[in-house]
């Protein structure tokens, strides 16, 4: 469950995954790419909420998410807004026409509060004109000083500037311009082999790429004006991250685990962290509370993230910070929320698998059925399918449960084999 869920008062699922808190609002590919994950917000609904997508859900994986969770079908509303290039999503509304009918759907609901996936300037402005709190905040609407901090710190310069200060061990690197960007990465190679360059404002790892001593230089060249963050790549055997949450009594850390990364880019999740020290482990939660108390003195209440590195020493390297609902909040709810009541919360994992060839959800289901996967009410491990039928019918995006990480690993490889594919 999510500590949202505490509230008896519906919840307003703002599946926001077109903002600009994350990736410029031209990034349209990738964005679309992105906002194809939204089905996964089924998963955080009780009877009465509503669910604003950026896609539609198909009927047979609303049907399953709502039979695995035990509540009735139709019990929930969802409002699909069209893809709207170059607009947040909370904007798209009122461009589509379908603000009105969202205002009935909160004046039906007394107590409703907003959960937006990204907490920005348009989503807050929807919260207000709807006259309903953001939540987690108990009261109104975060005011401009906290937008502000959450804008900064999703970005790679933010971070860096607040690190230090945190305690946080950082990689070498420097901020600049795409005009500057040569220069400082000529300058940062004569001291480093092999660096990292990253968008200042991106996620997932989208726009992030190495660059090596004999490597050419870049062609064609960035926007003079975008912003970088050139580092030093750290050698390193996992990718790892806490998540933490804020509320205005506590900073706590509520869960950690392993990156699965493919060329830079976020491929899924294990959980809980295994495989270093408890010393690097121990340190990882310090640094994500050190950032948690951070934000919570400049007012900001919800989920945060701090993703970093270990090296094969057992040291530590923060990377970035995510100050939003990340890929792996709604996969962990999910996961508490399934469990038997009062049963310790088993290891998780996400990822996508491929099928050999493109099949329907009801055929990917039953290929779970067959090979004894299939995850079902009571369960204490299984396979559930995470995110809706893949456009193509074959990148399969999927959640494990399992008392331990040998067993999630067992059950992958039978995964796998059941679609008759590997890992992606």
């Amino acid at each position: 469950m999510i500590s949202e869920h505490e509230h008896p008062g519906a919840l307003v699922v703002l599946a926001n995954f077109v903002s600009p808190l994350a990736v410029d609002l031209r990034e349209e590919s990738v964005l679309r790419q992105w906002s194809e994950q939204a089905p996964r917000k089924l998963w955080l609904m009780r009877p009465g909420d509503v669910v604003i997508t950026p896609v539609p859900f198909n009927d047979p994986f609303r049907r399953y998410v709502f039979d695995r969770l035990g509540i009735p079908d139709g019990s929930v509303t969802v409002i699909t807004v069209p893809d709207t290039p170059h607009l947040p999503m909370a904007e798209a509304l009122a461009a589509h026409g379908l603000l009105e009918p969202l205002r009935a759907l909160v004046r039906e609901r007394p107590g409703a509060r907003l959960l937006p996936t990204a907490l920005d300037e348009a989503s807050v402005a929807l919260a207000a004109d709807l006259g309903v709190p953001v939540a987690p905040y108990e009261h109104g609407v975060p005011g401009p000083g906290v937008l502000q901090r959450v804008a900064d710190l999703n970005t790679k310069s933010g971070f860096r500037g607040i690190a230090g200060d945190l305690g946080l061990r950082l990689p070498t690197g420097r901020v600049c311009t795409g005009a500057e960007l040569t220069r400082v990465t000529r300058e940062l190679l004569a001291a480093h082999e092999r660096l990292v360059v990253k968008p200042d404002r991106s996620a997932g790892g989208h726009g992030m790429h190495f660059v090596a001593r004999d490597d050419p230089a870049p062609h064609p060249a960035p926007p003079p004006d975008s912003r970088w963050v050139v580092e030093e790549y750290v050698d390193h055997t996992r990718a790892v991250s806490a998540q933490g949450y804020v509320t205005a009594a506590r900073v706590e850390v509520t869960y950690d685990g392993e990156m699965r990364m493919s060329g830079g880019s976020f491929a899924g999740y294990r959980s809980p962290l295994d495989g270093v020290s408890g010393t690097a482990r121990r340190e990882l939660a310090h640094w994500t509370r050190a950032l948690g108390r951070h934000l919570a003195a400049g007012g900001y209440r919800g989920p945060y993230s701090l993703d970093a590195v270990c090296t094969e020493d057992d040291v530590l390297y923060a990377l970035e910070c995510n100050v939003r609902r990340t890929a792996t909040t709604t996969a962990q709810a999910m996961v508490t929320r399934l469990v038997p009541t009062g049963g310790a919360v088993p290891a998780w994992s996400t990822g996508t698998m491929a099928a050999v060839s493109p099949l329907s959800f009801d055929t990917a289901l039953a290929r779970l059925g067959e090979a004894g996967l299939d995850f079902r009410p009571g369960d204490t491990e299984g396979v559930l399918l995470y995110a809706d039928c893949p456009p193509d019918g074959r990148g399969w995006r999927y959640a494990a449960l399992a008392r331990d990480h040998t067993r999630l690993t067992e059950l992958e490889v039978r995964l796998a084999a059941s679609l008759g594919h590997e890992a992606l």
